[in-house]
């Protein structure tokens, strides 16, 4: 696995700008091998922490996403395609559903998903049936290859995915349309836009699915406002007046701890909160499954330091910062 910093600022060229497109470049600081034994140690602990099945399948999604985009950034591609069949997509819709991403469907389940800025992923097989796909490969003799993953040999409700896709699979062959409707339901899916305008500044993102954040932390009756509640009451109390208060300092790449996880100056928020306050309402549910954050992958923990950081510098000069007037707004426009 690579540990490289997967997780880079999303980046959208502007209309009429050509990105260049490198195939040749490569990262001098990304393993040109496979992982190191203490990197597959490192995996294997991550996994072994985690309590659910469901959970694994979804972190194993998002660090399979990471790795893919992070290979595709260091050969320079702009394009990635992937083999997500219109029964797989059908299957996800609903698992999407169940775990509480239902605010991101139309990308997840959608042709092309543009969420990550330089890296497009397209679904060109999104539009034939598993079915179709074997018989394809039977009469043209295609050669197929059987990795077993993590829920292989599992019982039917050992997770959300496997128990979805045994009663989509179930309904399919009973009501032949199934798979059918469900996919057409996902097409009539319009994806909101990236940006709240041309040229303004993107929104918060997921740490992990980079999606926006579907939170709302001023709603104390959504479910979003309660859990950002619930975690604002339980960090400790600020230190008094007279202490200085200094951002946190940011963890380096390869150590999963800072001065943060502490109980020096920057120690005055629990590091959990850190990372779960960038989290979309999905990941949150996934990482209630995840007891410690120190086997997460540390550029992971880094990126969720940087962001803090930020976060603490802008409130911290904006009665500093000037505001354009409504008429200033008004005269650039036009």
């Amino acid at each position: 696995m690579v540990w490289g910093a997967f997780v880079q600022q999303q980046h959208a060229p502007a209309q009429g700008e050509e990105q260049q497109s490198q195939p040749g470049t490569q990262d001098p600081q990304s393993p040109a091998g496979p992982p190191t034994a203490a990197q597959t140690e490192a995996l294997s602990r991550l996994f072994n922490s985690v309590k659910t099945l469901t959970a694994k399948e979804e972190l194993l999604q998002t660090l399979r996403t990471h790795l893919i985009l992070h290979v595709a950034r260091t050969h320079g591609y702009s394009k990635v395609m992937t083999g997500d069949s219109c029964t797989r997509l059908a299957i996800k819709l609903m698992t999407s559903l169940a775990l509480g991403r239902g605010a991101f469907l139309a990308w997840d389940t959608g042709f092309s998903d543009e969420r990550h800025g330089d890296v497009v992923v397209v679904r060109p097989m999104r539009d034939h049936t598993l079915k179709e796909v074997a018989f394809y490969n039977r009469l043209f003799g295609v050669p197929s290859v059987f990795t077993p993953a993590i829920d292989t040999k599992a019982s039917e409700k050992a997770s959300i995915h496997r128990l979805m896709e045994a009663f989509m699979l179930r309904l399919q062959a009973q009501f032949p349309s199934t798979v059918s409707t469900v996919y057409r339901t996902s097409e009539k899916l319009v994806k909101a836009p990236r940006d709240s305008g041309a040229a303004g500044p993107q929104g918060p993102r997921c740490l992990l699915c980079m999606c926006t954040l579907d939170i709302d932390t001023a709603d104390s009756a959504t479910a979003f406002g309660a859990q950002t509640s619930h975690l604002s009451q339980m960090q400790p109390p600020t230190p008094p007046a007279e202490t200085p208060t200094v951002p946190c300092c940011s963890a380096g790449v390869g150590r999963a701890q800072s001065c943060c996880q502490g109980a020096g100056p920057c120690g005055r928020k629990d590091p959990r909160g850190h990372v779960i306050e960038q989290l979309c309402y999905g990941c949150r549910v996934n990482m209630k499954d995840l007891p410690s954050l120190d086997p997460l992958p540390p550029y992971i923990l880094a990126e969720a330091q940087l962001r803090s950081q930020r976060a603490w510098v802008s409130q911290e000069i904006q009665e500093y910062l000037i505001e354009d007037s409504d008429d200033e707004v008004h005269t650039s426009e036009s």
